[in-house]
């Protein structure tokens, strides 16, 4: 009954500057002055909310990849977070799961934004992904992909439930941040889990303003943290003994509806 420590860094990011996004989040990652399971990135993280996927996009193992590996090791813990992934001449907002050993999981954004032309740019992705790590296992999940309560359902299987944190990485405008913290409270409630979401704060380089609302919700949708619109980067340690608890005290998902995604 491990608890687990994640970090979210909450940042404005350089508009489609690789090299000094990199270089502000290295920064970032070692102010982080206590040990921490997982580090959390916000959505393209390199580059911005970019459509610019020609331009901005890089092969697997490239620099960002090989970044991404270093910090993991260098800081005996994994780093998450998305970033556009050139593969067989299709392009997608990829989120890397990066372990301290160099073993990686990786999960493509199922749901893009069409209001924002992301599905004539990226190919979505068709498969969910679940890790485990330090006797916990977590479902991270992008931006959009908050919105559709299916694509995250919890299901149980034998008496035990799929994951025990949910989290999501995002750009999230601030016009629509009000839809982004009542659904990340109402995942964390309906799915019996953990929620974290990392947004971004600051302007793009299209002009869209982001006022981040980085948060943690326990499966009650009580805050364990919340982030205004300030740079910020904090750690906050999940009990995994109050969540078991939490599950047999108030077992809803036994009587949850079954049903299968295509």
């Amino acid at each position: 009954m491990q608890d687990l420590k994640i970090s979210l860094v909450q940042t404005p990011l350089h508009w489609q500057d690789k090299q000094a996004n990199l270089a502000m989040l290295e920064e970032k990652i070692w102010q982080i002055d206590e040990a921490t399971d997982v580090i959390i990135l916000p959505e393209m993280f390199n580059t911005g909310f970019s459509m610019q996927a020609e331009k901005m996009g890089e092969p697997m193992n490239l620099h960002t990849f090989k970044w991404m590996r270093q910090m993991a090791e260098q800081r005996k813990s994994v780093v998450t977070g998305s970033y556009i992934i050139n593969e067989g001449g299709k392009y997608f907002n990829r989120l890397i799961w990066m372990q301290p050993d160099g073993h990686y999981y990786s999960y493509d954004k199922k749901h893009l934004f069409r209001m924002a032309n992301e599905d004539a740019h990226y190919s979505p992705g068709s498969s969910p992904l679940i890790v485990k790590w330090k006797g916990w296992k977590i479902k991270p999940l992008v931006c959009y992909d908050l919105r559709f309560p299916v694509w995250s359902r919890n299901k149980a299987h034998h008496g035990e439930m799929e994951y025990d944190l949910m989290l999501f990485v995002a750009n999230w405008p601030a016009a629509r941040v009000n839809a982004w913290d009542i659904l990340l409270q109402a995942r964390a409630i309906e799915n019996l889990s953990y929620c974290a979401g990392v947004n971004r704060i600051g302007e793009d380089g299209n002009g869209v303003l982001y006022n981040g609302h980085s948060a943690i919700y326990n499966p009650k949708g009580e805050s364990l943290f919340f982030a205004n619109d300030k740079e910020e980067v904090e750690t906050v340690s999940l009990s995994k003994a109050e969540l078991i608890h939490f599950r047999e005290k108030f077992p809803a998902y036994l009587d949850a509806d079954d049903f299968s995604v295509n």
